[in-house]
């Protein structure tokens, strides 16, 4: 509830300054003007809304699945993770629109660039949350499993695996808050679909209301992706989620 009254608030806000303001709606229309354009557009939106979706819905699973990969590589080898941590935490400081265009031509226009783009963009903080999750297992759940003569396998599977998923999980959600970026960024590159492609155009064309859109639609999308992945996860991990004092209530 105070949620959409702020979102009220602020719309208000816009609206205000776009119609008493002395900025042009070329350069900011009018919420009611994004509005209008989200209907009289709404097919040409929709159609580029499920590009951009499948883009970022497979981006993000193929983050998901590289980034975890790659941190449990990196935590069964300590010479790993000195060699490879640096390299990538350094990777992020490249700038994705100078990798953009090198992986258009190594891969083409399809969707195979673009899907490498997003990724690139949103497996890191998997890897990180990961490792740190794998890092912060209970020192006395390891011991009590050594006791028990278990293998190191066996030591993944049982403990250090159940608590690296909500920290594998964390890092999705915040993958999701940037995916949509990577999409728009893997569109500007070289795509003739997608939403992005659409605010490309849109600008050139004098249709800013019709660029808002795209944006307000991508935005939307982020917020739908993060509440559904919240909701996996409290079916995945529900102890993580568990009130630390539940057992002291009646």
């Amino acid at each position: 509830m105070i949620a959409a009254l702020i979102v009220i608030a602020l719309l208000g806000a816009w609206e205000a300054y776009a119609r008493l303001g002395s900025v042009d709606d070329l350069v900011l229309p009018a919420p009611s003007e994004v509005g209008a354009a989200l209907w009289d557009d709404r097919g040409l939106l929709a159609d580029n809304l499920l590009v951009t979706a499948q883009e970022v819905g497979l981006g993000i699973v193929a983050a998901l699945l590289a980034g975890a990969a790659l941190a449990l590589a990196i935590h069964l080898s300590p010479p790993l993770r000195r060699a490879l941590y640096p390299l990538l935490v350094g990777s992020q400081a490249v700038p994705i629109v100078i990798v953009a265009p090198l992986l258009i031509v190594w891969l083409g226009f399809g969707i195979a660039p673009k899907l490498a783009i997003i990724t690139l963009i949103c497996f890191f903080p998997v890897v990180v949350t990961t490792l740190d999750a794998l890092a912060a297992v209970d020192p006395e759940q390891r011991k009590l499993l050594r006791t028990l003569d278990a293998t190191r396998l066996q030591e993944l599977r049982w403990v250090e695996l159940p608590a690296a998923l909500p920290g594998a999980l964390s890092g999705a959600k915040i993958a999701v808050a940037v995916a949509v970026i990577g999409a728009v960024f893997a569109e500007y590159a070289g795509s003739s679909e997608g939403l992005g492609n659409v605010i490309l155009q849109a600008i050139p064309q004098l249709e800013t209301a019709r660029a808002y859109a795209a944006a307000a639609l991508l935005a939307a999308f982020a917020v739908l992706l993060f509440t559904l992945l919240s909701l996996a996860e409290r079916l995945l991990v529900p102890w993580a989620h568990r009130d630390p004092d539940w057992s002291t209530r009646r």
